[in-house]
């Protein structure tokens, strides 16, 4: 039988894990309802400080639907540049909604320079709305390859 290749896998200092939320634009949220999970690519927005996520919700919007029934999410972001390259990003914590004042600081301007465009899947685009989360940072944990 031949041998099971293996490639050790190191932590991020804080910094690196820093620069690497900054640089990056999309991850995936997986959030959970009782024993069932889902799981949904997001844009997200990373300030130095705190993880700001864009959704949009229409009336049969199934993400909304765990969103709401989680208590515990996980957005998980990578990158794979090689065989032998690549990291990966786990932030760990409770979504909340803002507040209407915390809203109002994300603009349509804002939105548009924090995040990257929507995509929009045979959608109304009248009838869907734009909602912004912050998770938050309970957790966050960063491995890369060893080269």
């Amino acid at each position: 039988m031949d041998k099971i290749s293996y490639d050790y896998m190191f932590g991020m200092d804080a910094a690196t894990v820093d620069d690497l939320l900054t640089a990056s634009e999309v991850g995936v949220l997986s959030l959970a309802d009782e024993s069932t999970a889902y799981a949904v690519p997001v844009a997200f927005h990373y300030d130095g400080s705190s993880l700001y996520i864009r959704l949009t919700s229409d009336d049969s919007s199934t993400k909304m639907t765990f969103l709401e029934a989680t208590t515990d999410a996980c957005l998980c972001l990578y990158e794979v540049e090689g065989a032998d390259d690549y990291w990966s990003i786990v932030v760990r914590g409770p979504l909340r909604a803002l507040d209407d004042d915390e809203r109002a600081a994300f603009d349509e301007m804002t939105i548009n320079e924090s995040f990257r465009r929507l995509p929009v899947f045979d959608q109304d685009i009248e009838a869907t709305e734009l909602e912004i989360y912050e998770l938050e940072l309970e957790s966050v944990t960063g491995r890369q390859s060893g080269t």
